[in-house]
């Protein structure tokens, strides 16, 4: 599945042309769900007003299965597991348009028009998804890639294979760079009995990645540019993973790809960035003080009143400025009698109350009035404590560079890979870390903050 650049950030043209079809389906609901209800009035007319209706319909009905986790191009699909995200996107739009009918009663199609509706999106989307699935699946549409390369960079790419979002690469193989050791097995190996260009036009190759472990021996500056010129799509290792996983791949970058590539724009946008953030955390704060006002409560009656609600702790921000983080206590007050340590999963520190609420993310709700403040946003990397943070740095290359930016609640690394337990998962979340920073948008923002649904809808990653 090919992919095109929105505002810095590649997205899967095949998802989006599914987005584009299930809109004009969910467009069309209503009237039909009209038409199923009037099915014995011959003289039925939808009226003047369904259009706009349809349209909130239908916008709502994309972003709830955007929420729902229904457009990821890493998710391996069964029924269940459609049936499941569908119906509860179907639910989070109901509840939606049911309050847009509260709120404005001119608008309101009716119970059994808006019931119709809602049936026919599902059946709709189900057969949809049925045939997209079988389509995205079908060898014959998958990207043929040739690798130039056999050595321990080319090696990476092997490694990443069963990462790729439904295998929609077919790899042609890997071809050894002059003297470099080899480290793919002999199976992947191909050999080029003609010039690159006549390789890649036999082989029928989408895509030429460049990924020798040394480019000053036995590099075919000549022929890739031929091939280049000639219309194949030629790309080095780091764009391949930027585009493929969403990351910034550490241990093969170079500080001069960081200086000469596209990207790490971060101060365009920031005034209205921060015109969201400071509207949104009032607006969350002003719906969500129930929900605040009873988790207090329970903290309150697990500890008998003994320990404090909320908990503080320092955190580094952008510039690497310290802040005190604000949450609800999740953990024993005597959780860090025996020094600083990372969350784990079913960690023994926390209590009755902090393991449904880290669960829920109800434990984060406080930090809305960090966001009000100007301490974090809304996205971006989550803050550190100082501990870690002046250890990562020491240890990780590029860990610094993820403190060019506010913190956030939420953020990339956060949806797309689960909770940090130790360096090694660091690592991994930094290589996410980077990607935001080099490639954030408003859209990556809005991206994320529908993830963020997801992953609090499905529990992920929490501790």
């Amino acid at each position: 599945m090919p992919t095109i650049r929105i505002f810095r950030h590649y997205v899967s043209t095949a998802y989006l042309g599914l987005m584009v079809v299930e809109f004009l389906l969910y467009l069309g609901a209503i009237y039909i769900g009209g038409s199923l209800r009037f099915l014995r009035s011959s003289d039925w007319r939808p009226e003047d007003d369904w259009l706009l209706v349809a349209f909130l319909f239908a916008a709502t009905m994309l972003v709830c299965n955007v929420g729902a986790g229904l457009y990821q191009r890493a998710a391996q699909w069964n029924a269940a597991n459609l049936v499941l995200r569908l119906g509860v996107s179907i639910f989070l739009a109901a509840v939606a348009m049911s309050l847009v009918f509260y709120a404005f009663p001119e608008l309101f199609v009716g119970r059994g028009v808006f019931g119709f509706a809602l049936l026919v999106s599902f059946t709709t989307t189900l057969l949809l998804r049925y045939l997209f699935y079988r389509l995205v699946d079908n060898r014959r549409l998958r990207r043929r890639i040739l690798v130039l390369g056999a050595g321990d960079k080319a090696r990476k790419i092997l490694d990443f294979r069963r990462r790729l979002p439904y295998g929609n690469l077919t790899f042609a193989g890997f071809v050894r760079m002059g003297q470099e050791d080899c480290r793919v097995p002999a199976e992947c190996l191909v050999s080029l009995d003609v010039p690159l260009r006549e390789f890649a036009a036999r082989e029928d190759i989408d895509e030429i990645v460049v990924a020798p472990d040394d480019r000053r021996r036995g590099f075919p500056v000549d022929e890739i540019l031929d091939c280049k010129m000639s219309g194949f799509d030629v790309v080095d290792l780091l764009t391949f993973f930027e585009r493929e996983a969403g990351i910034v791949k550490i241990d093969c970058l170079h500080p001069s790809w960081l200086v000469f590539s596209d990207g790490f724009r971060m101060k365009s946008g920031m005034l209205v960035k921060r015109l969201f953030d400071i509207g949104a955390s009032l607006a969350l704060l002003a719906v969500a003080w129930p929900v605040m006002l009873a988790t207090a409560a329970a903290i309150k009656i697990e500890s008998r009143g003994r320990h404090p609600v909320f908990y503080r702790q320092t955190r580094v921000g952008e510039d690497w400025r310290l802040f005190q983080v604000l949450k609800f206590r999740s953990m024993r007050p005597d959780a860090e009698k025996d020094g600083v340590r990372m969350a784990k999963a079913n960690d023994d520190r926390v209590t009755r109350v902090g393991r449904f609420i880290r669960k829920t993310r109800i434990d984060e709700l406080p930090q809305l009035w960090n966001v009000f403040r100007g301490d974090m946003s809304f996205v971006g990397p989550r803050p550190e404590r100082p501990e870690f943070v002046e250890r990562f740095a020491e240890t990780i290359p590029y860990y610094s560079e993820r403190h060019r930016v506010r913190p956030g609640i939420t953020g990339w690394a956060q949806v797309c890979y689960p909770y940090a337990e130790n360096e090694a998962d660091t690592l991994e979340k930094l290589q996410y870390d980077l990607y935001y920073v080099k490639n954030y948008s408003l859209f990556l923002d809005f991206l994320i903050l529908l993830r963020t649904v997801e992953v609090v809808l499905w529990g992920k990653g929490a501790r």
